[in-house]
């Protein structure tokens, strides 16, 4: 499934830098047809416009560490990813094993029909059980917000703050829907300024990047890299 691009304005607020912008962005690499050489393609985007990272699937953990070896573009990785229906125990290895490969981020995705069920102990349970196997590396953690209504969102997001995550995250992008401003909104409203936001599904314009990044998320999920900052770079050409 193709989350819809986020429609919004032309922006006219200051414009970051284009490396500015870079470090806003998680280069995704999550689609289960890529092959080797399309993750090796986008791998080779992410270090020539200097992303804050990839997120790859985690049989790809490896590559991407010997692929970006040398270069500041840090490797993250998915746990539970997309549905977030593993035992928290699966999880946790999964989370072990990653790191132990060299992974430096972990998006994980919540028990989704737990915290929908309001067992929200449970949910803060395994988000901290993920922290403890993190050893350290961000963890962030991934609602799959349509799916949930505001008081469930609230619940969680304050539950992920409690267990120690680094982020929360809107979506997987897998779902009948990804990032949203009033979520953005919403979750920065409701998390402290220890916990970043980070917006994902439908991010594919500078413009959508922008208007999210104004409204409190500072990172991106994102395969339009390349788009979204050559666009940065004629806009501020041409300023």
């Amino acid at each position: 499934m193709s989350v819809s691009s986020i429609d919004v304005p032309r922006y006219d607020g200051a414009l970051p830098s284009v490396q500015e912008a870079a470090k806003m962005i998680d280069h995704s690499l999550l689609r289960p047809d890529l092959t080797l050489d399309e993750v090796r393609a986008g791998l080779t985007t992410a270090r020539e416009y200097r992303t804050a990272s990839v997120c790859v699937r985690p049989s790809d953990v490896g590559l991407a560490i010997t692929e970006l070896a040398g270069s500041e573009v840090a490797v993250g990785t998915v746990v539970g990813f997309p549905h977030g229906s593993s035992s928290t125990a699966t999880k946790v290895f999964e989370t072990g094993e990653l790191v132990a490969l060299g992974a430096q981020e972990i998006d994980m995705v919540i028990d989704i029909g737990r915290l929908r069920s309001g067992d929200i102990a449970f949910v803060q349970d395994e988000i901290a059980a993920v922290v403890r196997a993190a050893r350290g590396r961000a963890v962030k953690v991934i609602f799959e917000n349509c799916y949930l209504t505001d008081r469930q969102k609230t619940a969680g997001y304050e539950a992920a703050e409690k267990a120690g995550a680094a982020y929360v995250k809107t979506s997987t992008g897998f779902a009948d829907g990804g990032a949203t401003a009033a979520d953005i909104a919403l979750m920065r409203r409701t998390v402290s300024a220890a916990v970043k936001v980070k917006a994902a599904g439908g991010v594919r314009t500078l413009d959508a990047l922008l208007a999210l990044h104004e409204l409190g998320a500072t990172r991106f999920g994102a395969t339009a890299t390349a788009t979204i900052l050559d666009d940065l770079a004629s806009r501020l050409a041409n300023s």
